[in-house]
């Protein structure tokens, strides 16, 4: 049996805090080949999740256990569809369709979410990166951060840097 205590998500913060990335998880599957993935997913505000999308029909579940975060949902071509916000203590749970290309902004101090989704792990396969959005240690990522933490519904991302 796996129990997720208080103390697991204070540990999980704290080593996400000291990570470079600002987000770390804790995988609650035993394998990669699992048929459903669960895990722990905690992030510090200002981790970039760069925007991606699943295959159809790999959907993904996400529930927040504590603190706050904004789901934002967008068009292939980088515009804004919808901005949720979920909470602890509000709405908490979304269900992901596959195809539909999304991101999160974790509110400060930080957020843990419960993430399920099909399996298995596919690295190659997982996720499509949007060409709109720039590479994790692309300079131009502390300025798309800035720009999703508050952008709305119609707003175009800015383009990436080639």
């Amino acid at each position: 049996m796996k129990i997720v205590t208080a103390e697991t998500i204070a540990g999980l913060l704290s080593r996400a805090a000291a990570s470079p990335r600002k987000r770390i998880n804790l995988n609650l599957h035993a394998e990669l080949t699992d048929p459903i993935r669960r895990f722990l997913n905690a992030g510090i505000a200002g981790t970039y999740i760069r925007p991606h999308c699943h295959r159809i029909g790999k959907w993904e579940l996400v529930s927040v256990l504590q603190g706050k975060l904004d789901l934002v949902i967008f068009t292939s071509g980088g515009v804004v569809k919808n901005r949720v916000a979920l909470s602890s203590d509000g709405a908490s749970v979304a269900e992901i369709p596959g195809g539909d290309w999304h991101s999160v902004v974790f509110h400060a101090p930080a957020a843990v979410v419960l993430e399920v989704k099909a399996g298995p792990y596919e690295p190659r396969l997982d996720k499509e990166f949007a060409s709109w959005a720039p590479l994790e240690d692309d300079p131009a990522a502390a300025l798309f951060v800035a720009w999703l933490e508050t952008a709305a519904a119609g707003e175009r991302a800015l383009p990436a840097r080639t």
